[in-house]
Protein backbone atom coordinates (compact mmCIF):
# COMPACT_ATOMS: atom_id res chain seq x y z
CA UNK A 1 0.00 0.00 0.00
CA UNK A 2 1.47 3.09 -1.55
CA UNK A 3 1.71 6.30 1.36
CA UNK A 4 1.81 10.02 0.12
CA UNK A 5 5.88 10.05 0.47
CA UNK A 6 6.39 6.88 -1.45
CA UNK A 7 4.20 8.83 -4.52
CA UNK A 8 5.62 12.04 -4.09
CA UNK A 9 9.21 10.02 -4.86
CA UNK A 10 8.16 8.13 -7.89
CA UNK A 11 6.69 11.59 -9.36
CA UNK A 12 10.08 13.16 -8.48
CA UNK A 13 12.15 10.12 -10.39
CA UNK A 14 9.58 9.72 -13.10
CA UNK A 15 8.41 13.58 -14.12
CA UNK A 16 11.18 16.21 -15.33
CA UNK A 17 13.59 13.82 -13.84
CA UNK A 18 16.91 15.65 -14.34
CA UNK A 19 15.23 19.19 -13.77
CA UNK A 20 16.43 20.44 -10.42
CA UNK A 21 14.78 20.05 -7.65
CA UNK A 22 16.30 21.07 -4.27
CA UNK A 23 19.17 23.09 -4.67
CA UNK A 24 20.99 24.02 -1.59
CA UNK A 25 23.15 27.04 -0.64
CA UNK A 26 25.58 26.82 2.25
CA UNK A 27 28.68 28.22 4.09
CA UNK A 28 31.81 28.71 2.40
CA UNK A 29 30.32 29.10 -0.94
CA UNK A 30 28.58 25.69 -0.92
CA UNK A 31 26.34 24.96 -3.66
CA UNK A 32 24.52 21.61 -4.23
CA UNK A 33 21.86 21.15 -6.56
CA UNK A 34 19.81 17.71 -6.99
CA UNK A 35 17.95 16.66 -10.05
CA UNK A 36 14.71 14.55 -9.68
CA UNK A 37 16.55 11.21 -9.88
CA UNK A 38 19.68 12.15 -7.82
CA UNK A 39 17.21 13.18 -5.22
CA UNK A 40 15.38 9.87 -5.10
CA UNK A 41 18.69 7.84 -5.49
CA UNK A 42 19.99 9.69 -2.17
CA UNK A 43 16.76 9.09 -0.05
CA UNK A 44 16.67 5.37 -1.76
CA UNK A 45 20.17 5.03 0.04
CA UNK A 46 18.97 6.62 3.12
CA UNK A 47 16.38 4.37 3.52
CA UNK A 48 18.10 1.21 2.86
CA UNK A 49 20.64 1.96 5.22
CA UNK A 50 17.69 2.57 7.94
CA UNK A 51 15.72 -0.58 6.68
CA UNK A 52 19.15 -3.01 6.11
CA UNK A 53 21.42 -1.79 8.75
CA UNK A 54 18.98 -0.14 11.74
CA UNK A 55 16.19 -2.65 11.00
CA UNK A 56 13.59 0.15 10.67
CA UNK A 57 10.05 -0.51 10.01
CA UNK A 58 6.63 1.01 9.66
CA UNK A 59 5.48 2.82 12.78
CA UNK A 60 9.20 3.39 14.11
CA UNK A 61 10.06 6.59 15.18
CA UNK A 62 13.39 8.88 14.06
CA UNK A 63 14.13 11.82 16.00
CA UNK A 64 16.20 14.11 13.29
CA UNK A 65 18.34 16.43 15.35
CA UNK A 66 19.86 18.17 12.46
CA UNK A 67 18.84 22.06 11.15
CA UNK A 68 17.14 22.63 8.46
CA UNK A 69 19.79 21.06 5.72
CA UNK A 70 19.32 19.17 2.16
CA UNK A 71 20.77 16.28 4.19
CA UNK A 72 18.17 16.43 6.70
CA UNK A 73 15.17 16.74 4.15
CA UNK A 74 16.71 13.29 2.78
CA UNK A 75 16.25 12.00 5.60
CA UNK A 76 12.81 13.13 6.32
CA UNK A 77 11.84 11.96 2.96
CA UNK A 78 13.39 8.30 3.86
CA UNK A 79 11.90 8.10 7.11
CA UNK A 80 8.43 8.83 5.05
CA UNK A 81 9.19 6.13 2.68
CA UNK A 82 9.39 3.53 4.94
CA UNK A 83 6.24 4.53 6.82
CA UNK A 84 8.10 6.15 10.17
CA UNK A 85 7.38 8.91 12.04
CA UNK A 86 9.59 11.89 12.09
CA UNK A 87 10.07 13.45 15.32
CA UNK A 88 11.44 17.29 15.40
CA UNK A 89 10.60 17.60 19.05
CA UNK A 90 12.67 16.01 22.50
CA UNK A 91 9.96 13.59 22.81
CA UNK A 92 11.34 9.77 22.52
CA UNK A 93 12.47 8.00 19.39
CA UNK A 94 13.94 4.72 18.36
CA UNK A 95 16.55 6.20 16.04
CA UNK A 96 18.50 9.09 16.25
CA UNK A 97 20.25 11.03 13.54
CA UNK A 98 21.99 13.96 14.59
CA UNK A 99 25.29 16.10 13.46
CA UNK A 100 26.13 16.38 17.22
CA UNK A 101 26.58 12.76 18.17
CA UNK A 102 29.10 14.02 21.29
CA UNK A 103 25.68 15.27 22.81
CA UNK A 104 23.15 12.21 21.96
CA UNK A 105 21.20 11.34 24.84
CA UNK A 106 20.55 7.56 25.74
CA UNK A 107 17.74 5.62 25.51
CA UNK A 108 18.06 5.44 21.20
CA UNK A 109 18.25 1.97 19.72
CA UNK A 110 20.77 3.63 17.00
CA UNK A 111 22.68 6.74 16.53
CA UNK A 112 23.65 8.09 13.01
CA UNK A 113 25.79 10.83 13.15
CA UNK A 114 25.08 12.88 9.81
CA UNK A 115 28.15 15.58 8.58
CA UNK A 116 26.75 18.58 6.94
CA UNK A 117 29.57 19.29 4.79
CA UNK A 118 28.60 17.94 0.97
CA UNK A 119 32.11 16.65 0.52
CA UNK A 120 31.87 14.49 3.59
CA UNK A 121 33.28 11.48 2.83
CA UNK A 122 33.38 9.82 6.59
CA UNK A 123 32.69 11.79 9.99
CA UNK A 124 35.71 14.70 10.77
CA UNK A 125 37.22 13.01 13.95
CA UNK A 126 36.22 10.31 16.35
CA UNK A 127 32.65 8.99 16.63
CA UNK A 128 31.62 7.61 20.10
CA UNK A 129 31.27 3.92 20.74
CA UNK A 130 28.58 2.26 18.28
CA UNK A 131 27.63 5.54 16.64
CA UNK A 132 26.89 5.16 12.92
CA UNK A 133 28.96 7.35 10.42
CA UNK A 134 26.31 8.45 7.81
CA UNK A 135 28.82 9.69 5.10
CA UNK A 136 31.00 6.53 5.67
CA UNK A 137 27.95 4.14 5.45
CA UNK A 138 25.43 5.61 2.94
CA UNK A 139 26.95 5.45 -0.69
CA UNK A 140 27.46 1.24 -0.56
CA UNK A 141 23.27 1.76 -0.19
CA UNK A 142 21.62 0.84 -3.43
CA UNK A 143 20.15 3.48 -5.30
CA UNK A 144 16.67 1.78 -5.29
CA UNK A 145 14.39 1.07 -2.37
CA UNK A 146 11.74 -1.66 -2.07
CA UNK A 147 10.44 -1.69 1.54
CA UNK A 148 10.13 -5.21 3.18
CA UNK A 149 6.60 -3.86 5.13
CA UNK A 150 3.87 -2.41 3.61
CA UNK A 151 3.45 1.38 5.33
CA UNK A 152 0.39 1.94 7.22
CA UNK A 153 -1.31 5.14 6.06
CA UNK A 154 -2.49 5.88 9.45
CA UNK A 155 0.06 5.72 11.34
CA UNK A 156 1.59 9.00 12.69
CA UNK A 157 4.27 10.26 9.74
CA UNK A 158 5.48 13.53 11.34
CA UNK A 159 5.69 15.28 15.02
CA UNK A 160 6.17 18.67 14.97
CA UNK A 161 7.84 20.92 17.81
CA UNK A 162 4.52 21.60 19.46
CA UNK A 163 4.06 17.85 19.58
CA UNK A 164 0.92 17.65 17.28
CA UNK A 165 1.14 14.42 15.61
CA UNK A 166 0.00 14.12 11.45
CA UNK A 167 -0.37 10.80 10.01
CA UNK A 168 0.76 9.60 6.67
CA UNK A 169 -2.26 10.05 4.58
CA UNK A 170 -2.65 13.63 5.42
CA UNK A 171 0.97 14.51 5.14
CA UNK A 172 0.73 16.09 1.65
CA UNK A 173 -2.62 17.57 3.06
CA UNK A 174 -2.31 18.75 6.34
CA UNK A 175 1.74 19.50 6.72
CA UNK A 176 2.55 20.36 3.37
CA UNK A 177 2.20 24.25 2.86
CA UNK A 178 0.41 25.76 -0.29
CA UNK A 179 2.23 26.70 -3.04
CA UNK A 180 1.10 27.49 -6.91
CA UNK A 181 2.12 25.10 -9.27
CA UNK A 182 5.63 24.57 -10.90
CA UNK A 183 7.00 27.24 -8.24
CA UNK A 184 10.68 27.91 -8.04
CA UNK A 185 10.81 28.33 -3.96
CA UNK A 186 12.92 30.31 -1.50
CA UNK A 187 13.40 28.78 1.42
CA UNK A 188 15.20 29.98 3.89
CA UNK A 189 16.62 27.75 6.54
CA UNK A 190 17.07 29.78 9.66
CA UNK A 191 13.04 29.72 9.68
CA UNK A 192 13.84 25.79 10.88
CA UNK A 193 13.53 22.53 9.60
CA UNK A 194 10.21 21.55 10.04
CA UNK A 195 9.45 25.00 7.81
CA UNK A 196 11.65 23.66 5.05
CA UNK A 197 10.28 20.47 5.18
CA UNK A 198 6.30 22.05 5.14
CA UNK A 199 7.44 24.05 1.93
CA UNK A 200 9.71 21.43 0.35
CA UNK A 201 6.43 19.13 0.40
CA UNK A 202 4.47 21.59 -0.72
CA UNK A 203 6.59 22.57 -3.91
CA UNK A 204 6.98 19.23 -5.17
CA UNK A 205 3.02 18.11 -4.86
CA UNK A 206 2.88 20.50 -7.04
CA UNK A 207 5.42 19.76 -9.58
CA UNK A 208 7.89 22.53 -8.17
CA UNK A 209 11.25 22.77 -6.98
CA UNK A 210 12.88 24.02 -3.98
CA UNK A 211 16.26 26.58 -3.16
CA UNK A 212 17.17 26.15 0.88
CA UNK A 213 19.45 29.06 1.34
CA UNK A 214 21.51 28.83 4.89
CA UNK A 215 21.02 32.35 7.10
CA UNK A 216 24.88 32.97 6.30
CA UNK A 217 24.40 33.50 2.52
CA UNK A 218 23.19 36.52 1.74
CA UNK A 219 20.47 36.35 -0.88
CA UNK A 220 22.57 38.52 -3.50
CA UNK A 221 20.49 40.05 -6.55
CA UNK A 222 22.50 38.24 -8.32
CA UNK A 223 21.87 35.02 -6.64
CA UNK A 224 17.74 35.53 -6.83
CA UNK A 225 18.17 35.90 -10.46
CA UNK A 226 20.43 33.01 -11.21
CA UNK A 227 17.74 30.88 -9.56
CA UNK A 228 14.82 32.20 -10.98
CA UNK A 229 13.62 32.80 -7.78
CA UNK A 230 12.02 36.23 -5.73
CA UNK A 231 12.83 36.96 -2.49
CA UNK A 232 10.40 38.33 0.06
Amino acid sequence: MNIPATDLMTALRSGHSTSPRLTWYGPDAERVELSGRVLDNWVAKTSNLLQDDLDAEPGMRLRLDLPAHWKSIIWALAAWQLGMEVVLDDNGADLLATDDPAQAGEGFDAVVAVPLPALAMRWPGDLPSGVIDYAAEVRSHGDVFMAHNDPDPGHPAVRSSSGAAVRHAELLDSFAAGHESGTRLLVRASDGLEAALANALGAWKNDGSVVLVHGDVELTDKLLAAERVHGD
